[in-house]
C-alpha cells in the first residue's frame, strides 16, 4: 500500500519520552520530600497555571521556579524546584530512537516534533550527559515556548501544518493527551492516541502500518 502521508509528527513526552505525571512522582525521583501541604488544590492549580505559561514562553525558567517556590511558603526553595523539574524527565521509551532512526533514513517522509514544553527541558534534546538524543534526529522541531502558543489551541496545529509545507491531510501525529489528538483531528490531521504507560514504539509502528508505512 502506497502512504500519502509526508510528514510524521511526534510528542514528545509520554510518547518519545517517559515523564513524570505527577508533583509527588516528580519529588520522588528527585529525592525530595513530599509535603502534603503543597498537595492543596488550589495550591496545584495555580502550579499548573504557572507550568501553562511557561511552557508558552511567559515566563523564564529563574521565574517559573522563583513562582512554585512562592506558593510552597517555604516549603521549597526555587532550588528544589529546579531540581524536580529536572527530574520530571525520565528516560526515552525503549525502541523508540530505533523507530525515528528508521523514518529518518526514508526521502518520502519528514519527521518532526511538536511539544508543549519548556526551555530548561527542550534544551536536554542532545547526546550528552543528562541528554535525551532521539527527538534531535528529527528534521523539524517546533516547541510551543517558541511558538508562544500550546497545544490543544488549534493554532499551533496551523501554524505547524505551514511550517511542513504540507495539507493537514499529509500529517500523521501521535500524542498521549485525548485533547490534543482530538483538536489535530479537528484540524485535518491523522492523529493517533498513544498510550504512555505501555510500547510507544510498537504503538506508532503499528499506527504507521494502517498508514502503508513500513518500517525495516
Amino acid at each position: 500500500m502506497t502512504s500519502d502521508l509526508r510528514v510524521v509528527c511526534f510528542d514528545w513526552g509520554g510518547v518519545i519520552l517517559r515523564i513524570c505525571r505527577s508533583w509527588r512522582e516528580g519529588c520522588a525521583r528527585a529525592g525530595l520530600p513530599l509535603h502534603e501541604r503543597v498537595m492543596d488544590p488550589e495550591i496545584m492549580a495555580r502550579r499548573r497555571r504557572y507550568a501553562q505559561d511557561y511552557q508558552i514562553g511567559a515566563l523564564t525558567c529563574d521565574e517559573f521556579f522563583q513562582s512554585v517556590a512562592d506558593l510552597t511558603d517555604g516549603l521549597y526553595s526555587p532550588a528544589d524546584v529546579q531540581q524536580i523539574h529536572a527530574a520530571w524527565l525520565i528516560e526515552e521509551y525503549p525502541g523508540i530512537s530505533k523507530v525515528i532512526g528508521s523514518l529518518s533514513t526514508r526521502p518520502d517522509v519528514h519527521t518532526a516534533l511538536l511539544s508543549n514544553t519548556n526551555a530548561a527541558h527542550w534544551s536536554r534534546q542532545h547526546s550528552g550527559p543528562n541528554g535525551f538524543p532521539a527527538a534531535a534526529q528529527l528534521r523539524s522541531r517546533l516547541a510551543s515556548h517558541e511558538l508562544r502558543i500550546a497545544k490543544p489551541d488549534r493554532s499551533i496545529y496551523t501554524t505547524a501544518a505551514e511550517h511542513f509545507g504540507v495539507e493537514p491531510r499529509h500529517i500523521v501525529f501521535f500524542d498521549d493527551l485525548a485533547e490534543n489528538v482530538e483538536a489535530a483531528r479537528a484540524c485535518g490531521w491523522n492523529a493517533h492516541q498513544i498510550d504512555h504507560e505501555g510500547d510507544t514504539a510498537s504503538q506508532i509502528i503499528a499506527h504507521l502500518a494502517q498508514h502503508g508505512i513500513t518500517l525495516d
